[in-house]
C-alpha cells in the first residue's frame, strides 16, 4: 500500500484525504495531487463554510416573500361601496336593513314581486330548521311547488314545520308543498 503518514499524529493516510482521519489535521495536498488532476481530492471532511452566493439567495428571496404578502394584505382598501351603501353612511334616511334587501333584489316599484318573499331563500329557512330539529331533509322549489326530501315525512315535529312554512311559501307565489321520501315517493301534498 503507498501511503502517506500524517505529519501531526504519525497515522498512515490513504492518498487523496485532505484532512487526518484521526486528528483532522490539514494533509499536505502536493504530495497526495498527480499531474494533471484538476478534482479536488475528496475525504470525510466537510466543508464548514457556506457561500456568500447562496445566502444572498435566500435573503433576496425572503425579501420578496415579505413584499407579496404586504402587497395582497394591502391592496383591499381601495373597493368601491354599493351606491344604496353609500347613500345609508352619508346619512340618508334609509335604514341599514332597508338598504341591505334592496341591493339583494332590485324589483320596480309598485309590483306585486316586490312585496313576495325568496321561494328559494324560504327553502333554504325551511331546511336549516328541519336541521335543528334534526329532521334531516333537502328543500328544493320546482317551478311553482315545493319539494320537501325526509325520511321523518309522518314526523309530527316535521308536519308543524311544513305547516308554519306553508303560508310563508304562499307568500311567495308557489301553489303546492310536498312531502316526499328519499325514494321519491309523495308522502303529503298540501295546496296553498
Amino acid at each position: 500500500m503507498s501511503g502517506a503518514v500524517c505529519p501531526a499524529c504519525g497515522v498512515p493516510v490513504v492518498p487523496g484525504y485532505v484532512r487526518c482521519p484521526k486528528c483532522h489535521a490539514p494533509l499536505p495536498s502536493v504530495r497526495f495531487r498527480r499531474p494533471g488532476n484538476t478534482i479536488d481530492p475528496g475525504g470525510t471532511a466537510v466543508p464548514g463554510s457556506t457561500s456568500r452566493s447562496s445566502m444572498i439567495l435566500v435573503l433576496l428571496a425572503g425579501i420578496a416573500g415579505v413584499a407579496i404578502v404586504a402587497y395582497l394584505g394591502l391592496r383591499g382598501g381601495t373597493k368601491t361601496k354599493p351606491a344604496v351603501r353609500q347613500e345609508v353612511e352619508s346619512g340618508s334616511s334609509v335604514s341599514p336593513a332597508v338598504a341591505l334587501e334592496t341591493t339583494a333584489e332590485i324589483t320596480p316599484a309598485g309590483s306585486a314581486a316586490a312585496a313576495a318573499p325568496n321561494p328559494g331563500a324560504l327553502a333554504s329557512k325551511l331546511e336549516g330548521t328541519l336541521r335543528k330539529q334534526r329532521l334531516w331533509s333537502t328543500v328544493e322549489v320546482v317551478g311553482d311547488h315545493a319539494d320537501v326530501r325526509s325520511g321523518s315525512c309522518n314526523d309530527p315535529a316535521m308536519l308543524a314545520a311544513l305547516a308554519t312554512a306553508a303560508t310563508s311559501f304562499k307568500a311567495a307565489g308557489l301553489t303546492k308543498l310536498r312531502c316526499l321520501e328519499q325514494s321519491g315517493h309523495v308522502v303529503l301534498a298540501r295546496d296553498l
